[in-house]
């Protein structure tokens, strides 16, 4: 038989709801019933905490994601490109894989360490809710409530002043205190056109918006359906919704592993030249030599500080962008790098004679400058003469490939086989494009090769463009690389033939989207590469796009100056003399200074002696005797005949009367004021 409970433990029952405020046990009946106060407290607080404690909650949980991650995935990924950059330098990527080991292991102490920590206030906070819970304390319900809806609503409040617009563009905790959130990023994607309000619930972002370098970065997963290039296109409405300048905005589809075709990452800076304005110079300008085979082209800083390398071995680029943004500078890097390293042949050809590479003549094998009909035809000749020498190349890989295909198992120019063959890589640099085919366009060139033909020729921007695309064709296995350069990108200075030969480009600002695809390539403006949204002050920020996975990057170029790269072509002409490789333009260019400066030295000399012994005159074996004993490693063993003939070469003529001197009534020799004279010339 069942014991009768209590009656103070009745047993519970469903009631109605009551129609008055019961009073508790022992409660002064003039007090205000305590259950009153904790409905009230309740209401209140779900009226006016808890849109605040929600989005509390929710950034805590994002500010816990990232101290849980504390960038680590960042730092290994990058070690990842790093590794897979380094490719082919052993020593490099073993350094590059213990790091990444380092921060593995690194990585998995930190999360057992905070998930420690987590569990471990996690475990006090319910352990105090627990006890509440068992013991039956009201109070102690009403203090942990009350404490879980104020420590949301703490970190969830607003703090922006009324009527004071909220900005978004930007991460992390502002001037009006508030931080950037998932619902504001959705709804300036539906402000700017890129999804529309019924599709709210469909976006949503991987992962948490996070900082990067001077900015913020946010991974959005589109509705099924929608891809990421359309979103892309739309970057300048979205960088209005976000209310920050368009040059702060980059989207590009994300090329993850997880990465899909519906999945876009989106990086704001912080400020409208997150490039900055301060010149960085060239790490070239400390070089003594340079492996350009090995090491490529350091080119310039993204705005996060990441360092970037142009690798233009197997491929050729086009370079384009209004003029004085900085394309000269873009080049002069790619050029600066060819001249240190001895083993290259570099061929010049510029429209517009002028100082821009007047610099390369000191190693450049060919050079030509100019658009006058005459130079359209040596370029030509340049450019068949290079095609010519790929072929070689070409031939001597197909017998090596039957013979012995294991030394050539990519059918490419090897290191080992260039330095057996005595060649090295081919660096073709053509400026100013737009000058040389608008002055062959208005020329026929004959490329029938019987002169008696009657054919008039055929016009010749089509030759000169064929040519040109033809010397990248066959050069990319042979180890040859074109660099093109245009200051007006249009469709008659960029002629898509070449463009779709030259799997890499890069452009500097333009005025507008087509001039964007004009340079870059339809597939790379729609993948989000916009030199056009570049500012004005942003003068030296390139987009290159890589043609390949890597997409596109944007990229602060580094600084060299004229006179800096000049030293550069002066060392890499000396490196060629050591090293026996100073051929072509150079050769016979070099030839003339060097005869230009000995005849100087002569002259120099032969006045600094007769300044030290006090005379204005000298009979030639006298001269030659203070000659030897000033400077014995130049005219030791030299005759009198070779000093007078050395000595007419400067122009300081024969030996002249001068009157009596060393005993003699008037012998002949040399005087000061001749000498002088011919220095002058």
């Amino acid at each position: 038989m069942a014991m009768p409970l209590p009656e103070e433990h009745a047993t519970l029952t469903l009631v109605p709801p009551l129609t008055e405020t019961p009073v508790f046990k022992g409660e002064p009946a003039d007090r205000k019933p305590l259950r009153t106060v904790v409905e009230k407290t309740n209401r209140i607080a779900q009226v006016a905490l808890l849109p605040h404690t929600v989005r509390g909650y929710r950034q805590l949980g994002r500010r816990w994601l990232a101290r849980f991650y504390d960038d680590y995935p960042q730092m290994i990924a990058s070690t990842d490109r790093a590794i897979r950059d380094a490719a082919g330098d052993v020593q490099q990527e073993g350094r590059l894989q213990e790091r990444r080991a380092e921060l593995r292991t690194e990585y998995r102490r930190h999360r057992l360490t905070y998930t420690g920590k987590t569990a471990g206030v996690v475990g006090a906070v319910g352990g105090g809710v627990s006890c509440g819970a068992v013991t039956g304390s009201l109070w102690l319900d009403i203090v942990a409530g009350l404490g879980a809806w104020g420590v949301g609503a703490f970190h969830g409040r607003d703090r922006s002043q009324p009527g004071e617009p909220t900005p978004i563009g930007t991460f992390g905790e502002r001037h009006d205190g508030r931080v950037l959130g998932e619902a504001d990023l959705i709804t300036a994607l539906v402000k700017a056109g890129i999804i529309s309000e019924a599709q709210r619930d469909e976006t949503r972002l991987v992962g948490i918006i996070q900082p990067a370098g001077p900015g913020w970065t946010a991974t959005v997963e589109l509705p099924g359906g929608m891809k990421a290039s359309s979103a892309i296109s739309r970057a300048e409405e979205l960088a209005s919704a976000l209310r920050v300048k368009k040059s702060q905005v980059e989207m590009h589809a994300d090329a993850s592993e997880d990465g899909h075709e519906g999945r876009f990452v989106l990086w704001v800076a912080s400020e409208a030249n997150p490039y900055g304005t301060k010149p960085v110079p060239s790490p070239l300008l400390a070089q003594e030599r340079w492996d350009f085979w090995q090491h490529g082209i350091p080119l310039g800083t993204d705005p996060r500080g990441g360092r970037h390398l142009l690798e233009l071995v197997w491929c050729s680029i086009l370079l384009g962008g209004l003029p004085d943004y900085g394309k000269s500078f873009f080049a002069r890097l790619v050029a600066a790098a060819a001249a240190l390293d001895p083993s290259m042949p570099v061929h010049v050809a510029t429209g517009k004679a002028g100082p821009d590479w007047a610099a390369t003549k000191q190693f450049a094998h060919s050079y030509v400058a100019g658009n006058t009909p005459d130079k359209i035809l040596a370029f030509l000749d340049l450019l068949n003469g290079l095609i010519a020498d790929m072929q070689k190349v070409g031939v001597r890989l197909e017998q090596l490939s039957e013979e012995q295909p294991e030394r050539c198992p990519e059918g490419k120019l090897t290191p080992e086989l260039a330095k057996e063959w005595n060649r090295g890589l081919t660096l073709l640099i053509v400026d100013e494009l737009q000058e040389l085919l608008d002055a062959a366009a208005m020329m026929k060139i004959k490329t029938d090769d019987d002169p008696d033909s009657k054919d008039k020729g055929r016009n010749g921007k089509e030759v000169l463009v064929e040519t040109m695309a033809r010397y990248v064709r066959v050069s990319r296995y042979a180890g040859g690389m074109g660099l093109f350069i245009t200051q007006r990108p249009d469709a008659s200075s960029v002629p898509t033939m070449l463009r779709a030969v030259c799997r890499k480009t890069a452009c500097f600002r333009v005025k507008g989207a087509a001039s964007s695809r004009m340079v870059l390539g339809d597939d790379a403006v729609a993948a989000g590469a916009a030199p056009h949204m570049l500012i004005d002050s942003q003068k030296g920020v390139v987009v290159l796009d890589q043609g390949g996975e890597e997409g596109h990057v944007t990229l602060r170029t580094d600084f060299m100056t004229i006179p800096e790269f000049r030293e550069i072509c002066l060392r890499g002409r000396q490196l060629r003399i050591d090293a026996g490789t100073l051929t072509g333009f150079a050769a016979e260019y070099g030839k003339a200074d060097m005869e230009a400066a000995a005849r100087k030295e002569l002259l120099t000399d032969c006045l600094t002696v007769l300044d030290a012994d006090g005379v204005d005159r000298a009979r030639t074996p006298r001269l030659l005797e203070l000659l030897a004993a000033y400077r014995p490693d130049r005219y030791q063993g030299m005759t009198e005949a070779d000093l007078q003939a050395r000595l007419r070469e400067a122009k300081a003529g024969s030996t002249r009367k001068l009157g009596a001197i060393d005993g003699m009534t008037n012998p002949n020799g040399y005087t000061r004021e001749q000498l002088t004279e011919a220095l002058k010339k």
